[in-house]
C-alpha cells in the first residue's frame, strides 16, 4: 500500500527535483506518454497512514534534497492534526483545519477500501491539468518546512519563499529573492521608459515586385516587414509609415506624387485573424487617408495601381486568392466599382492604360490579359503570341509614348504589343480586333525582371541572370548598359531619380544608388534569410547579426550602416562579443564555433563541440571564460586568454535533459544559470569544476551580470497565461537593470519593468515585425534596443525614451505601496 501510494505522490507541488529527473528520462517517449505521466497528479484523499509510511521510507534512504524536504513538510502540514505528535525527522507542525490532504477536483469517497481500489484507475489528461494550474499555483505558495540540523541539506524555508509557474502543465519552482518583501502585495508597474522606432535595416527585394519608388521630396519609398520606409537618400534620414498589421506586399505612387497606396498580406495575431487590405496615405504627413477592401481580399494583395487619365481617381487591386480577383475601387469613397476573376495562374503586375482608365492590363504566368471596363463589367482579351515562343512568365510591362504595351519575360525578351484589326477572312464577320506581338527585342540573358520608362520615351530594363541594367532609346535601340556586382544579386526593380541617377532594388535585399558612368554603391542592405544571432558591442555603438543566409554582419547604430559582412560555410545562430571588444565569437549550425577579429575579419580561433547546432555563446563578465550552449544538452566551458584570442577547454556542464536555450553568468563570474528546451532552470558552479548545484534555493539571491534566460523569478511576469513555452524566443535586461525587453512569437516587442516577478506584469508593446521576433538586445549604453525578425529578415533599431532615476532594488521597495498606472499599450 505504501509503495503504491508513493508512486501516486510524485507530482505534489514542491517535490520537483526527483520529479523532473524522472520527466527528463521520459522526455523522448512522445507527447502521449508525456501526458499520461501527469495522470496521477490528481487523485483521491491520502490517508495519514500513507503519509507516515512515506516519511519513514523517504527519509531513511538519505537521498532527499532540500526541495524534497519542503515537499514532505507541506504534506505533513496539510495532513490530520494527530500526525503532528509523531516523532521523526520532521518537526511538529500544526494545521488549523483537521482534514486529509485532498487532491484537486477528486471525489471524496467515504469508504477507504473503495478509495484504494480506485487509486490506480483514476486519471486526468494533461489538458485537464492545465485548467487546474491556477489552483495548484496557489497551493504551491503555501510551502512550509521545518528547521533542519546545522549542515544538513534540509534547508529552512518560510511561507511564500517560493512560487510556481506552469508551462504546458509542467510546474517550475522559483525561489523568491530575499530583497523582495511582501511578495503577495507586490504590484507590477509599467516601465517609465518607452521605445521609439529609430531605424529600419533591410529591404524586401528577394520575393516582391513593385517595391521601390522615388518621391520629389528626395525620399526613396520601400518596405520591409510591416513598415514602409521613406529614406532621404541625401540627408540619410528615415521616416516610417507603420499602420500595417502584417507584412507589406507591394506599393504604388499616386500621379500627384504625394499619396501612396500600400497593401499587406493576411495574418494572425495570436488567435485573431488579420485581414488583408490596402492603405492610401499621405507621404508628407504619414496620415492614413483611406482603407480599401478590409474583409474583401483573400490571403493578401499582390499588385496595386492608380489610374492616371483621371488624376488617380481609381485604384485597381489583384488579390492572392485562387482566382486572383481583379477589383477597381473609388479612391475617395473607398467603395468597390467592379470586380472579376482573372486566372488561377500567378499574376505579377496590373496597371491602367495612362490614356484611358477603362483599359487595364494584367500579366503573369504564361499570359497577358487586356481588360476593358464598361458599365461595371469587365471584358477580357488575351494577348496572342502567334509565331513567337510563349514564355513561361511575363514578369513586367510598361506603356510606351505611342500607346503600345512593352512586356519583359522570362526568355529575356522585350515584346511590343499592339492592336491588330479583325481577321474577317479567317474568322468571319464576327471577328474582333486582337492584341498581338508587333516586335520582339532581345534584351537580357535570363529574365527581364523590371522595365522603367524615362522622360522622352527612353526605357530602362533590368536583368536577372546577367544582372545588367540597359538603357534603350524610344525605338528600342540599346544605348548604355552596366552590370551590378554579383554580391548584390539580380536587378529586381528600378526607380528614376533625375534621368541620370538611378535607384536599383536587388534580389539580395539591397538598394543601390548610382549612374551608368560612375557605377553603383549600396545605400541599403539586409539579410536574406531567417536571423537568430544578435550581439551588441560592450563599449562602442555597433552590433553583430548572423542567420540562415550564412552571413555575419557588423552594423553601426550611429551611422545606420553596414560596416562589413562576411559569408561563412555554415549558418550562424548565436554570437557574443568578448568584453575586451576586439573579437566576437559566432556559434554555427553544426556544433562548430569561431572567433573573428573585428578589424581584420579573420578567424583567430575555431573549435567544434558536438555535432548539433549551437544556441548560445556567452562570455563571463571579466572575459576569462566562454560558455557555449549546444543542442546536445551540454554547456561547454572554455578558458579565455590573450584578449580573447586563445581558448582551452575547461569543462563541461552535464545535467540538462534537453537542448540549451539560454544562459547567463553571475557578476562574480563563478556561476551560470541556464534554461533548456524542457523548461528547466539549472545553476552551475563553474569555479568548482562545472558542478550542478542541486539546491536551487541557494541561488535565489545571486546577482547576474546579464539576464537573457526566459525562465526565472525575475522575469516570471513576462509570460502570459496558457503559454506553451515557445511563445517567448528571447529577452534581454538593460545594463542599468531597470527594464527588460522581450521578443515573442507573435511579431511583437515588449518592454517590461525589471524585475517583474509576478504574473501578468504590464508592458509597453511595439509592432513592426512581420514574423516571429527571434532576438532582442540593448546597446552598451542602453540608449537603443535592437530587435530582429525571423522570416521577415528585418532589424529594427528602437530609441529608448524617458526613464527616471534609481535602480531595480529601489523600485522593488516602493512598488509594494504604489498602484499600477493605466497601461499605455498593453497589460499582458
Amino acid at each position: 500500500m505504501v509503495e503504491g501510494t508513493r508512486a501516486k505522490l510524485h507530482r505534489v507541488p514542491g517535490m520537483e527535483e526527483e520529479d523532473e529527473e524522472q520527466d527528463e528520462d521520459e522526455e523522448g517517449r512522445g507527447e502521449q506518454e508525456k501526458d499520461l505521466s501527469w495522470t496521477s497528479s490528481v487523485e483521491e484523499p491520502i490517508q495519514p497512514t500513507t503519509i507516515r509510511g512515506l516519511q519513514r521510507e523517504h527519509f531513511q534512504d538519505g537521498s532527499c534534497s532540500p526541495e524534497d524536504q519542503s515537499s514532505a513538510s507541506a504534506l505533513v502540514r496539510t495532513s490530520e492534526q494527530n500526525l503532528s505528535s509523531r516523532s521523526g525527522p520532521l518537526s511538529p507542525i500544526q494545521e488549523q483545519e483537521k482534514q486529509p490532504l485532498v487532491r484537486r477536483n477528486s471525489e471524496k469517497l467515504g469508504n477507504p477500501e473503495r478509495q484504494r481500489k480506485r487509486l490506480d484507475k483514476k486519471a486526468a489528461s494533461s489538458a485537464n491539468l492545465l485548467t487546474r494550474s491556477p489552483s495548484l499555483e496557489n497551493r504551491a505558495k503555501e510551502i512550509i518546512t521545518s528547521a533542519g540540523s546545522p549542515g544538513s541539506r534540509r534547508g529552512t524555508y518560510g511561507q511564500g519563499h517560493s512560487t510556481k509557474m506552469f508551462i504546458r502543465g509542467r510546474p517550475i519552482t522559483m525561489y523568491i529573492p530575499s530583497n523582495i518583501q511582501n511578495y503577495e502585495d507586490l504590484k507590477m508597474e509599467l516601465p517609465s521608459e518607452r521605445l521609439e522606432l529609430d531605424w529600419v535595416y533591410g529591404y524586401r527585394g528577394r520575393d516582391c515586385r513593385a517595391n521601390l519608388y522615388f518621391l520629389p521630396t528626395g525620399e526613396a519609398v520601400y518596405f520591409i516587414a510591416c513598415v514602409v520606409v521613406l529614406y532621404h537618400i541625401n540627408n540619410r534620414t528615415q521616416r516610417h509609415y507603420r499602420k500595417h498589421t502584417d507584412c507589406v506586399r507591394c506599393l504604388t505612387i499616386h500621379p500627384d506624387k504625394v499619396r501612396v497606396a500600400s497593401s499587406q498580406t493576411a495574418g494572425v495575431d495570436k488567435d485573431k485573424p488579420l485581414q488583408p487590405c490596402v492603405h492610401i496615405w499621405d507621404s508628407t504627413t504619414l496620415v492614413t487617408l483611406q482603407q480599401i477592401g478590409l474583409g474583401t481580399f483573400q490571403r493578401g494583395v499582390g499588385s496595386v495601381a492608380f489610374s492616371f487619365a483621371d488624376s488617380g481617381a481609381f485604384l485597381c487591386v489583384i488579390d492572392d486568392s485562387n482566382e486572383h480577383m481583379l477589383s477597381v475601387w473609388d479612391c475617395n469613397k473607398g467603395t468597390k466599382h467592379a470586380e472579376v476573376k482573372t486566372t488561377n495562374e500567378a499574376v505579377f503586375a496590373v496597371d491602367f492604360n495612362p490614356s484611358d482608365s477603362a483599359n487595364i492590363i494584367t500579366c503573369g504566368k504564361s499570359h497577358v490579359y487586356f481588360w476593358t471596363l464598361s458599365a461595371g463589367q469587365f471584358m477580357k482579351k488575351q494577348g496572342i503570341f502567334g509565331k513567337y515562343k510563349k514564355p513561361k512568365f511575363i514578369q513586367c510591362f510598361v506603356f510606351s509614348l505611342t500607346g503600345d504595351v512593352l512586356t519583359g519575360d522570362s526568355e529575356g525578351n522585350i515584346l511590343t504589343w499592339g492592336k491588330s484589326a479583325a481577321d474577317i477572312k479567317t474568322l468571319g464577320k464576327g471577328a474582333k480586333e486582337t492584341f498581338q506581338i508587333m516586335r520582339q527585342t532581345r534584351a537580357h540573358e535570363g529574365s527581364v525582371f523590371t522595365l522603367c520608362p524615362l522622360q522622352g520615351g527612353a526605357l530602362l530594363s533590368g536583368g536577372g541572370k546577367d544582372r545588367k541594367i540597359i538603357r534603350w532609346s524610344a525605338d528600342l535601340a540599346p544605348e548604355r548598359e552596366c552590370e551590378i556586382p554579383e554580391k548584390f544579386g539580380a536587378v529586381r526593380t528600378l526607380a528614376d531619380v533625375d534621368g541620370e541617377e538611378l535607384l536599383v532594388g536587388t534580389t539580395r535585399n539591397a538598394i543601390l544608388r548610382g549612374t551608368f558612368t560612375d557605377g553603383f554603391v549600396s545605400i541599403v542592405q539586409g539579410h536574406l534569410d531567417e536571423m537568430w544571432g544578435l550581439a551588441t558591442h560592450p563599449s562602442v555603438n555597433t552590433f553583430l547579426t548572423c542567420g540562415h543566409d550564412r552571413q555575419v554582419c557588423l552594423w553601426n547604430t550611429e551611422e545606420h550602416k553596414l560596416d562589413w559582412c562576411i559569408t561563412l560555410e555554415e549558418y550562424g545562430l548565436c554570437a557574443d562579443f568578448c568584453p575586451v571588444g576586439s573579437v566576437v565569437s559566432v556559434g554555427l549550425s553544426t556544433g562548430r564555433w569561431m572567433v573573428l577579429d573585428l578589424l581584420t575579419r579573420e578567424v583567430v580561433s575555431e573549435f567544434t563541440d558536438g555535432n548539433e547546432q549551437l544556441s548560445v555563446m556567452r562570455y563571463s563578465p571579466d572575459g576569462s571564460f566562454l560558455a557555449v550552449g549546444s543542442h546536445d544538452n551540454f554547456i561547454y566551458i572554455y578558458n579565455v586568454t590573450e584578449s580573447g584570442r586563445r581558448y582551452t577547454r575547461f569543462g563541461k556542464c552535464n545535467g540538462h535533459s534537453s537542448f540549451i536555450t539560454h544562459l547567463d553568468w553571475s557578476k562574480d563570474g563563478k556561476y551560470i544559470m541556464s534554461n533548456s528546451g524542457d523548461y528547466e532552470i539549472l545553476y552551475w558552479d563553474i569555479a568548482a569544476g562545472c558542478k550542478l548545484l542541486r539546491n536551487r534555493f541557494e541561488s535565489k539571491d545571486r546577482e547576474w551580470a546579464s539576464y537573457t534566460c526566459v525562465l526565472g523569478i525575475h522575469v516570471m511576469g513576462v509570460w502570459l497565461d496558457g503559454s506553451d513555452g515557445t511563445d517567448i524566443n528571447a529577452l534581454c535586461r538593460s545594463h542599468n537593470e531597470r527594464m527588460v525587453a522581450v521578443a515573442d512569437d507573435f511579431c511583437k516587442v515588449h518592454l517590461f519593468q525589471y524585475p517583474c516577478p509576478k504574473p501578468k506584469a504590464p508592458s509597453h508593446r511595439y509592432e513592426g515585425h512581420g514574423s516571429h521576433v527571434t532576438n532582442v538586445c540593448f546597446t552598451h549604453s542602453d540608449s537603443h534596443l535592437l530587435s530582429m525578425g525571423g522570416k521577415d529578415t528585418c532589424i529594427l533599431q528602437w530609441r529608448v525614451m524617458g526613464g527616471g532615476v534609481g535602480n531595480s532594488r529601489e523600485r522593488l521597495a516602493s512598488s509594494t505601496s504604489t498602484s499600477s498606472p493605466e497601461p499605455a499599450t498593453s497589460l499582458e
